[in-house]
């Protein structure tokens, strides 16, 4: 496992010395990540167990503030205003890390034969609002691929709720700041979304990259420039895929203080080789060389 040599705070401590019980509150869409995680922290340190609760994004502030934890995984940024609520409450902002690259997927049945979306068609499909610029709203199946094309009649849509860091990060860059339409189905978790995807021919949806399934396809995205690009490990690493993300974790770290062996342990985990190549097998993206390293300094400065 790398180390974080040069951090004091994250210094390799003894197996006997690192005990005790991590709360963590964030992120679902993370969910399964954590617990990977957990399972190879509790492989080198048994003393420690983490025990997180999977509240959806924004109960990460939440929880932060409150002081019921001091880890907040989320799968988008803090806005403005819960950073601002954090720092009125300690004197200090919390500690952002990214630890692993993620995208949002636009989904359709596997058997569907659309391959791509632009912004515009992918905002006037989900949207009221059409702030990305689309002339006219998308209902029907008719309307994006013609009355030759199969599918017809009325495109089902799914996608996430409001707690979901995915929703408002879709909302963000897919409908260019606009509001979702309301008959939106919607769901506490990405593997919902999918398997309702991939239970109806005429359904599209929006997931996280790791719960893409045998169900449903991704379709590809093209750039205002006419590029389509994929939606695949090497283009989310790079940020070229559109609707690509960090996914974050938020710690209450006292600026001057070194953190608990624990919280330190589990850093210094998650920023390793050993758990990047647990994000991949997670389903996600593990960070590039050179975003791992500015993490690892990040974590240095900040904890130490």
């Amino acid at each position: 496992m790398a180390l974080l040599c040069n951090a004091p705070s994250l210094a390799q401590p003894q197996a006997g010395a690192v005990s005790g019980t991590l709360g963590a509150t964030g992120s679902d869409s993370m969910a399964g990540l954590m617990l990977r995680w957990s399972e190879a922290l509790t492989a080198h340190y048994p003393e420690v167990t983490l025990q997180f609760l999977a509240g959806g994004s924004a109960s990460a502030p939440t929880a932060l503030m409150a002081g019921t934890t001091r880890l907040g995984p989320m799968s988008r940024r803090m806005t403005p205003n819960e950073r601002d609520g954090f720092t009125a409450r300690y004197g200090y902002p919390p500690l952002e890390l990214r630890v692993a690259r993620d995208a949002l997927l636009i989904v359709v049945h596997r058997h569907n034969p659309l391959q791509a979306l632009t912004r515009q068609q992918a905002d006037a499909i989900f949207s009221t609002t059409l702030s990305c610029g689309a002339p006219a709203p998308i209902r029907r199946w008719e309307e994006l691929m013609g009355p030759s094309q199969w599918p017809h009649g009325r495109i089902a849509l799914h996608g996430r709720n409001l707690a979901s860091g995915t929703y408002g990060l879709f909302e963000e860059r897919a409908l260019c700041h606009g509001r979702f339409r309301p008959d939106i189905s919607e769901y506490p978790g990405s593997s919902a979304v999918v398997a309702a995807v991939g239970e109806s021919f005429a359904a599209m949806g929006y997931a996280g990259f790791n719960h893409l399934t045998p169900a449903v396809h991704a379709l590809s995205l093209m750039t205002d420039s006419g590029d389509v690009v994929p939606a695949e490990e090497r283009t989310i690493q790079s940020g070229d895929y559109p609707l690509s993300r960090y996914l974050y974790l938020y710690v209450n770290a006292p600026p001057g203080h070194p953190l608990p062996a624990a919280e330190a342990a589990l850093i210094r985990l998650m920023l390793s080789s050993e758990g990047q190549e647990i994000v991949r097998a997670a389903g996600f993206v593990p960070l590039a060389s050179d975003e791992l390293e500015r993490q690892r300094r990040l974590a240095s400065l900040e904890a130490s």
